[in-house]
């Protein structure tokens, strides 16, 4: 675990952990709770992925899991192709075929910065391991909302599992990170467009423009840590049903 990557061996895999997985071509990632015994809790948007139906942005942020084929299901999950919502399946469906990476809790800002890439990692510290997973298996039984692509999608979910916070559903961005910086570097792909068109030739935008190019990563990275759910103030503790 470190800076480069958050990948990690089955072998170490232990119950309550935040897992997630690439999915075409490392354009986004896909998150869920493993709960042992070979077995993870996941939150999906459903079949508009394999359709043809989900939008640009659902494709590259939604979270929407690759599965199988209708064809070749799971022996174990069977056919979970058009299933949403929170699902339990194996190891094996879940990863549809991706590497395998572990989510990080309780990172210092400096380490939380260095990752550029955002649904790896939180300030937030996690619950212990028998909390998270009985939040995962209460959600399995009881939902956890609508899926939305930008407010609650699966890092929502596994974020809400771990800490047994939510941000307030009123607020126009979730706490995931992976959207977070999805909106983050849109900020800055449109700032860096604007300045080169403000240039007469790329020569000229790159040596006058350095300082101006820090600066807009600079904002990429506040934007990243200000939606960060460990330091937001714009979230509520859930309280499950069962505990009042």
């Amino acid at each position: 675990m470190g800076v480069w990557t958050n990948k990690i061996e089955r072998e170490n895999l232990r119950p309550g952990d935040h897992i997630y997985s690439y999915r075409l071509a490392y354009t986004y990632s896909h998150h869920g709770i493993y709960v042992g015994a070979g077995n993870v809790i996941h939150f999906t948007g459903g079949e508009s992925q394999e359709t043809g139906t989900g939008t640009v942005l659902d494709r590259l942020i939604g979270c929407l899991p690759q599965r199988r084929p209708l064809e070749n299901p799971c022996s174990i999950c069977g056919d979970q192709s058009k299933t949403a919502g929170v699902i339990s399946s194996c190891l094996d469906c879940f990863l549809s075929g991706g590497d395998l990476y572990l989510y990080e809790y309780d990172v210092t800002r400096n380490f939380f910065l260095a990752k550029a890439r955002g649904g790896t990692c939180t300030l937030a510290s996690s619950e212990p391991p028998e909390q998270v997973i009985h939040r995962a298996f209460y959600f399995l039984r009881k939902g956890f909302g609508v899926y939305d692509v930008i407010k609650n999608n699966c890092e929502d979910f596994a974020l809400c599992c771990k800490t047994g916070l939510q941000v307030i559903p009123t607020v126009s961005v979730g706490q995931s990170g992976q959207a977070a910086s999805f909106q983050a570097a849109a900020g800055v792909i449109l700032s860096s467009s604007l300045m080169f068109l403000a240039r007469s030739s790329p020569l000229g935008f790159l040596a006058t423009n350095v300082t101006g190019l820090a600066g807009i990563y600079g904002k990429y990275c506040v934007n990243r840590l200000v939606n960060d759910i460990g330091v937001r103030r714009d979230v509520r503790r859930v309280v499950l049903e069962e505990e009042t």
